[in-house]
C-alpha cells in the first residue's frame, strides 16, 4: 500500500474534507495514542480524522525515555496484568508491527547486596522473560543472565568497582518516540484517515446533551482569515489529549468521571564517550528507578518524577532537576558526569490517573476509557507501550455509539509504514549504498529512521544530489532529511524539524542553532517561506533554545517555567 505525504497541499486537502463530511469518529489529540486510535478506526472501516492543535508528538509523545518495555517494576507491584499486556505490546512491535523503529536495548541492573538481591532480583528478571515468552512475541530477545562483579566491569567499565558485587543483565527495547508517532500518522492516513497538525480544537458542537463534533481552527490561517474556524461534525469524538484531558472537558462543562495529573519527568542527553559501557544501566533510587540508556552516539539519562501543575505546553527542567540526576548517576559512576558534559535537556509530563496518594510515583500507569457525555469518548493515563491497547479500548468504546456493526480491531496484524520490505532491504544495505552513492552507515541510518520510506528519501536526492551532504554541525542527519520531513511528514515550522523530525535540539552542545538557518533555506521552497519568513522561524528558533537554556540555570519549578514562557510559540503571519 502506498504511503501518503503529508505535504502542505495533503493538509489543507484533508482539513476541506473534514468540513465537508460527517464523520464517523473524530479525534483529539496527535500524540501516541490518538495516532492510534485513528489508525485504528480507519482500519475498521470508519470515516475517521484526526487533528492536533500543535505538531505530531508535540507533548508527552516526543518526551519519553524512548523506551518501549514491560515495566520490570511494575511486576515489584505485583502489576502482573500491566506487565503481561506490556510484554506482548513490545515483541509486536518489535517482531511484526515496527522492527525497523523499535530495537533491543540491554540493561544491566548493578547488584549491591551478597546473596539475597541476586535472588530476589532474580527471580523478577526471570519471571519478565517467561512472561514475555509466553504472550507468543518475546522469543526475538537474549534472556537475561547473572555476571559477577568482574564480568559486570568488563561489559561496564564505567562504573565504580565498590558499586556492585555483581549484576544482571536483561533486555527491552527502545525506539524515537516522535518519529514512532509520525508514521503512525501517517498510516492512519494510509488507511483513509484525514489528518491535520496545527488544528486546534476550540469548542464542541452540541445537540442537546449529545457531542456531535467539534469547532477546529486552522492555526496556519493568518489571524481573520474566512475559514480559519470551522465545523467538523461526527458521531463520536474522541478525547485522546493526554495531560490535557481535563482542560479538554472542560470545553463542555464536563470535568469526567476521572481526573488526569501531570508528572514531570525530565532526561539529560551526553555524548557517548562520557559513560565508557557496552550496555544501558538501570538503578535504583530511593523513588523509583534511573536509566541510562543508550541513545546513537549518546546516552540518555532519567528520569525524574515529580507533580507538575504549571505550563502544560512546555514544562521546564529546573537546576534542581538537573542536579538531582547527575548526583544519582555520579553515585554508580568512576568518572562523574558534570553540566560541562551535557548536551541536551528535555522535560515531558505523563498523564496519570489521580488517586488517593498525593506521591506522583504511586499514582496509576494504567489507562482508563470513559463515555462522559452521549457522542464523546475519553481515553487518559496508561503507557507508551500499550498504546495500541489504548486505541483499541477508546474505539470500542466509540462503537457503541455508532448504530451499525463495525469491524473488530485489526491493528495487531497492521504493520507501520516503512515496515514492509525493510528487513530485505537491510539485508541488501551495502547495495543500496552502492546504488545511491551513500556511506552504508548513511544507509543504515536511514533503514532505522524510515524503513521501507528510506527509497523516498534517496529518491530526492537522486533529483537533487546536494541533499546528501550533512547538515552543517549536525552531521549525524542528511539534509534530504530535513526537505523530507517538511514535504512527507508534516513538519510546518523549523521547530518541528530540529526537535521532534530530527532529535537536533538534544544532540548537539549548540542546541540545534549552528543548522537552524540551513534547515530553515531547505524548508522553505517545500513550505512558500519568503525570505522574511526564514528569519522569523530561525529567530524563533533561537529565543526557544535561550529561553530553555534559562530555564535549566534556575533554582525551581517556578523560576524555571516562567523563563521558559519568555519565548512564546511561533505564530501565524
Amino acid at each position: 500500500m502506498r504511503t501518503p505525504t503529508l505535504g502542505p497541499a495533503e493538509r489543507g486537502a484533508a482539513l476541506t474534507r473534514m468540513a465537508e463530511r460527517e464523520l464517523d469518529v473524530l479525534v483529539v489529540g496527535g500524540g501516541v495514542v490518538g495516532a492510534g486510535t485513528a489508525l485504528d478506526a480507519a482500519t475498521r472501516g470508519l470515516a475517521t480524522a484526526l487533528v492536533e492543535a500543535r505538531d505530531w508528538a508535540a507533548g508527552t509523545s516526543s518526551r519519553s525515555s524512548k523506551l518501549i518495555h514491560g515495566g520490570l517494576r511494575y511486576l515489584e507491584m505485583l502489576d502482573f496484568a500491566l506487565v503481561r499486556e506490556a510484554l506482548k505490546e513490545r515483541g509486536l512491535l518489535l517482531e511484526r508491527l515496527a522492527p525497523h523503529l523499535v530495537r533491543p536495548v540491554p540493561f544491566l541492573y548493578p547488584l549491591r547486596h551478597l546473596g539475597w538481591e541476586r535472588l530476589y532480583a532474580g527471580t523478577g528478571v526471570a519471571l519478565y522473560d517467561a512472561m514475555s515468552v509466553s504472550s507468543g512475541h518475546g522469543r526475538g530477545l537474549p534472556v537475561h543472565r547473572h555476571l559477577t562483579r568482574k564480568r559486570a566491569l568488563r561489559v561496564a567499565p564505567c562504573l565504580r568497582k565498590d558499586a556492585l558485587v555483581g549484576a544482571l543483565q536483561y533486555y527491552d527495547a527502545q525506539m524515537d518516540d516522535a518519529r514512532f508517532v509520525t508514521t503512525l500518522v501517517r498510516t492512519a492516513a494510509s488507511y483513509g484517515a484525514d489528518v491535520a497538525n496545527r488544528a486546534r480544537v476550540v469548542g464542541f458542537l452540541r445537540e442537546g446533551e449529545r457531542v456531535v463534533g467539534a469547532r477546529v481552527r486552522d492555526l496556519e490561517a493568518p489571524s481573520g482569515e474566512a475559514g480559519a474556524e470551522f465545523e467538523v461534525r461526527a458521531r463520536q469524538v474522541v478525547n485522546a489529549t493526554g495531560v490535557w484531558t481535563d482542560d479538554t472537558q472542560a470545553m463542555i462543562g464536563e470535568r469526567g468521571q476521572f481526573h488526569v495529573r501531570a508528572s514531570k519527568g525530565i532526561h539529560l542527553v551526553v555524548p557517548k564517550d562520557r559513560i565508557h559501557s557496552t550496555t544501558g544501566l538501570i538503578l535504583r533510587t530511593e523513588k523509583s528507578v534511573l536509566f541510562v540508556i543508550p541513545w546513537g552516539r549518546h546516552w540518555i539519562v532519567g528520569t525524574t518524577d515529580t507533580g507538575w501543575d504549571l505550563d502544560k505546553a512546555h514544562p521546564a527542567a529546573s537546576s534542581a532537576d538537573i542536579d538531582y540526576l547527575l548526583d544519582h548517576v555520579n553515585a554508580v559512576l568512576a568518572v562523574p558526569l558534570t553540566r560541562e558534559d551535557v548536551e541536551g535537556v528535555y522535560a515531558g509530563l505523563r498523564p496519570l490517573l489521580a488517586g488517593e496518594s498525593d506521591a506522583t510515583s504511586k499514582l496509576s500507569r494504567e489507562h482508563t476509557v470513559a463515555h462522559p457525555a452521549p457522542g464523546l469518548v475519553v481515553v487518559a493515563g496508561g503507557k507508551y507501550t500499550t498504546y495500541r491497547v489504548m486505541a483499541k479500548d477508546a474505539v470500542d468504546e466509540a462503537v457503541h455509539g455508532l448504530d451499525r456493526r463495525v469491524a473488530d480491531c485489526c491493528t495487531e496484524e497492521v504493520p507501520l509504514a516503512g515496515a514492509e520490505g525493510y528487513r530485505a532491504l537491510w539485508n541488501t544495505r551495502a547495495r543500496l549504498a552502492q546504488r545511491s552513492g551513500l556511506h552504508v552507515a548513511r544507509i543504515e541510518h536511514l533503514l532505522g529512521r524510515y524503513g521501507s520510506l528510506t527509497e523516498e528519501i534517496l529518491a530526492l536526492i537522486a533529483a537533487d544530489p546536494a541533499l546528501a551532504e550533512p547538515l552543517t554541525g549536525a552531521e549525524d542527519y542528511l539534509r534530504a532529511e530535513v526537505v523530507y520531513a517538511a514535504s512527507h511528514e508534516g513538519a510546518r515550522h523549523l521547530d518541528d524539524v530540529l526537535t521532534r523530525r530530527t532529535r537536533i535540539s538534544i544532540e548537539t552542545f549548540d542546541r540545534g542553532t549552528r543548522c537552524a538557518r540551513e534547515a530553515a533555506e531547505l524548508m522553505a521552497p517545500v513550505l512558500g517561506w519568503d525570505r522574511g519568513r526564514v528569519e522569523r522561524e530561525v529567530e524563533h528558533y533561537e529565543k526557544r533554545v535561550e529561553a530553555e537554556r534559562e530555564s535549566q540555570r534556575q533554582p525551581d519549578d517556578l523560576t524555571a517555567d516562567a523563563a521558559r514562557l519568555g519565548a512564546p510559540d511561533i505564530q501565524p503571519v
